[in-house]
């Protein structure tokens, strides 16, 4: 229990120490926001991959898909490191920072304002920020308390209230580089704790091999595949249609958060997306791939009491904290600072976005002559009221954490992803086509939330996604256009000239002829 204690308030002591010395960065709103737009490539990359993943994806996601699709589960974590982050910085990242830089936007509600010449359309993605953000965090406060729990026997609400509370502190002294500089700490954590984590669990189930020889003759439950041998530990696993939509929505759902996105938008050049997107990726693979490699042998402890509810069904949350109970206390300290690094890495992004979106998107929108002070000052008070918010959600989760998140998931990109990237790349994207996806995004979320049409959230917000890619060319294609001096406009971007000064030197053919 000492050395549990002495890590945690090490890992607390720099948090606060970071907060106090960015203080600074945080005295104007663009500090507060994007750090200035000065972000080098290993915070970006870091803060893009801390933000990605937290107690959600190591307790809830890794417990359950790999409780129920045995080592092909990895793949979720493969599909993370390739699509949510390699494609992610490729597709999205410079075209992001340029236009984004481009249009003076600091939140994904104000792009879509700008880019689609629309203030309502900004109103409108703020009120969806700000309502699935919630679910979001509360998500990663359920996961992160639960691993409290086993690790010091605390109660649930004091886990939550003691991190909102110490999020709530360093976010508001330093805004966007406090989180980013904690965010590297802290994935230097997730890096080698992971790697210790994976290693040490298996050594406790005789190694490698062993443990997938066990594994390998449990017959599946699942519908799908009732009484198959081997089904986990084969390369698609025992339901590989509903793994699918697992990956599709962890991994292409990042290109929709106002969280992620938001990440380019503070990159300092051209120079730190190049190395931004091979370190990321380098992350996800080791974070990620590591997570749902882990769960992967999660039915190894099948006969543990502690992974089943009452009324004995599995208790999905409950399956990685059992995995790791068994670990000697050094390893248990350092798992509690793995998931509290991602967890807190993932909550300062939230509040920050969701705060400064509803400033800036809504309250800045009615008040046009709301001073810079006034806006810094408002952003943080909001943060506290988002905190709260999503405290009190918390305390009174209604569903397990991957639930929760496949439904936050849903919407946010549900409505937003299809949007933005096509606001990217394509000039005959319209207005009303934008309209359309935000309504399809919520409205088939909130509709499957109480209908259950689509049995799975996670299923049901990965088709929203989807969806949305195949409703913005539609309805663009028989909707009026937008001004196209306006779009050319925004798009000019791209093709800014740039005037550099060179001295005088030989050039290669002028060397050969003398």
């Amino acid at each position: 229990m000492a050395i549990k204690i002495v890590f945690l308030l090490i890992f607390f002591a720099v948090m606060i120490l970071i907060g106090w010395m960015t203080r600074k960065k945080a005295s104007s709103v663009d500090g507060f926001v994007l750090g200035g737009r000065s972000a080098g490539p290993w915070l970006t990359a870091f803060g893009y991959g801390t933000s990605y993943f937290s107690a959600v994806i190591f307790v809830g996601y890794a417990g359950q898909f790999g409780f129920k699709y045995g080592i092909s589960a990895t793949w979720v974590g493969i599909g993370n490191a390739a699509i949510g982050s390699l494609l992610a910085w490729i597709i999205l990242g410079r075209r992001t920072r340029v236009m984004t830089k481009h249009l003076d936007s600091r939140t994904m509600p104000d792009f879509f304002g700008k880019r689609y010449d629309s203030n309502n359309l900004k109103v409108f993605a703020a009120l969806i920020s700000f309502v699935f953000l919630i679910p979001y965090t509360s998500s990663v406060y359920n996961g992160l308390s639960r691993l409290f729990r086993m690790a010091f026997n605390i109660p649930y609400s004091v886990c939550v209230i003691v991190m909102a509370g110490l999020t709530c502190v360093y976010v508001i002294l330093g805004g966007y580089m406090a989180t980013v500089i904690n965010d590297f700490v802290q994935g230097i954590i997730m890096l080698f704790g992971i790697s210790a984590v994976v290693v040490a669990v298996l050594n406790n189930n005789g190694g490698f091999l062993a443990a997938l020889n066990t594994l390998s003759q449990l017959e599946s439950d699942l519908p799908v595949s009732a009484g198959m041998k081997g089904a986990f530990i084969s390369f698609f696993g025992p339901d590989p249609l509903n793994l699918l939509g697992v990956v599709i929505l962890t991994s292409l759902g990042t290109w929709g958060l106002p969280q992620m996105v938001g990440k380019f938008y503070a990159i300092k050049d051209e120079r730190s997306i190049k190395a931004g997107t091979i370190i990321s990726t380098f992350f996800a693979i080791v974070v990620a791939g590591g997570s749902y490699f882990l769960g992967g042998f999660g039915r190894l402890y099948s006969e543990n009491p502690s992974i089943y509810n009452a009324d004995g069904s599995v208790a999905y949350d409950g399956i990685v904290p059992a995995m790791l109970s068994s670990l000697p206390d050094i390893l248990i300290g350092i798992v509690v600072v793995l998931v509290l690094s991602a967890s807190m890495s993932t909550l300062s992004s939230l509040v920050l976005t969701s705060s400064s979106s509803v400033t800036l998107d809504l309250i800045a929108h009615f008040n046009k002559n709301m001073e810079e002070n006034k806006k810094l000052k408002t952003m943080r008070i909001l943060l506290i009221c988002f905190i709260i918010l999503s405290v009190i959600l918390a305390l009174k989760p209604p569903t397990f954490i991957a639930q929760l998140m496949g439904y936050s998931w849903g919407a946010l990109a549900g409505a937003f992803l299809a949007p933005f990237l096509y606001g990217l790349y394509w000039k005959r994207t319209t207005k009303a086509s934008v309209y359309a996806c935000f309504l399809s995004g919520v409205g088939i979320t909130i509709s499957n939330m109480i209908f259950h049409y689509i049995k799975s959230p996670i299923n049901a917000g990965a088709f929203t996604m989807l969806f949305g890619m195949v409703i913005i060319p539609l309805v663009s294609l028989l909707s009026p256009r937008m001004n196209s001096a306006k779009v050319d406009e925004i798009f000019s971007g791209y093709k800014e000239r740039v005037t550099i000064e060179k001295q005088y030197s030989l050039e290669e053919n002028e060397a050969a002829e003398d």
